[in-house]
């Protein structure tokens, strides 16, 4: 988010480092595909906030893609996994914990839309009780509106008016 950051002075400067791996003890599935994905302070990348891994496959239905989030049992041992040769970045199914959250994408004209389903997902993360998220993914980047609510349905953190706009850096 680091041009939002520099043209909206209230907007946070975050990296989203996101990368391929492979799950040792799962089938070989052409269609899904695991990620591994950690959020940081762009002046703080060695401390990522948030960790999860990303399950892609195909969803029930067929029509969407489900991405399906899951936290990882011992983040301090992976932060960093991207900057790993990708022969490396290898993890097992008991590195995560059972599914957190997901979002159903849809295509769209130059991209994929997708949100959580109703109501939002159940979290403990940051003093929130609910997520909700919606993301609008194209070639150059992803936008989305990542929020948490307390019990009494208050934001807590997250987007407010607009969404967090991430775009692709090498």
């Amino acid at each position: 988010t680091s041009a939002q950051a520099k043209a909206v002075p209230d907007a946070p400067d975050v990296r989203m480092t996101t990368c391929k791996v492979r799950l040792a003890d799962s089938q070989n599935d052409s269609q899904t595909i695991y990620l591994y994905q950690e959020q940081a302070m762009s002046a703080n990348l060695g401390a990522p906030y948030r960790q999860r891994f990303l399950r892609l496959a195909p969803s029930a239905d067929g029509q969407k893609v489900e991405s399906a989030s899951f936290k990882t049992l011992d983040p301090k041992s992976w932060v960093g996994l991207c900057q790993k040769p990708q022969a490396e970045r290898t993890i097992r199914s008991r590195d995560m914990e059972s599914k957190h959250c997901s979002v159903f994408l849809v295509p769209i004209e130059n991209g994929f839309l997708g949100n959580t389903q109703p109501g939002g997902c159940p979290t403990n993360f940051r003093g929130a009780v609910k997520i909700t998220n919606t993301i609008r993914l194209n070639a150059t980047g992803m936008d989305t509106l990542d929020r948490g609510f307390d019990g009494e349905g208050n934001l807590i953190w997250g987007a407010k008016e607009r969404p967090y706009q991430f775009r692709k850096s090498n």
